[in-house]
């Protein structure tokens, strides 16, 4: 033999048929889509249902915000009656005497400061010697005093409170720095 003769050719290995493997491939992507696309659909649903749920708690939450400030001097209202009534049934009394008029007036007083203190709505009438609070009283004037500075001499009106909210400030005297 000589130099020149051909070498055998090399040996192919052999593979699986291109054409099976590829059918396999194709298969399995396409049970991948069928899945993504079932979990696509699945989680659109739950979303628009998601979001129904909070449009319709939105729209409740409004109709109870409607709700409430419509009705919402409704317990203040009634708990007020009763002194609407003790007032009209004081005026029907031709020949009251002053003393009786003072005790229907007192009794009405009683009355309407129960109904408040039920809503809520609490009286500011701070004791002279009271360090002054701009958040809860107007100085109306400051005068000279035998108490320390800045704190109230007098109180010439009341001031109210509804749920720690200020509705009036009440009017007081302060004492001047010395």
């Amino acid at each position: 033999m000589s130099d020149t003769q051909a070498s055998p050719p090399p040996e192919q290995k052999p593979g699986p048929a291109p054409a099976s493997s590829d059918a396999d491939a194709l298969t399995q992507v396409q049970a991948e889509l069928a899945e993504l696309r079932a979990k696509s659909a699945e989680l659109a649903d739950q979303f628009l249902r998601a979001k129904a749920e909070a449009e319709n708690a939105r729209r409740r939450a409004d109709e109870e915000i409607t709700k409430a400030r419509k009705f919402a001097v409704d317990s203040f209202a009634e708990s007020l009656l009763p002194v609407t009534d003790s007032l009209e049934a004081g005026l029907t009394i031709k020949d009251a005497t002053p003393e009786q008029i003072r005790e229907g007036a007192q009794a009405t007083l009683r009355q309407l400061s129960a109904a408040l203190e039920r809503n809520k709505v609490i009286a500011i009438n701070p004791a002279p010697g009271t360090k002054f609070d701009p958040h809860q009283h107007q100085a109306i004037s400051v005068v000279p005093a035998e108490q320390e500075a800045n704190t109230v001499v007098s109180v010439l009106q009341k001031g109210y409170t509804i749920a720690e909210r200020v509705l009036r400030p009440a009017l007081v005297t302060v004492a001047a720095p010395k």
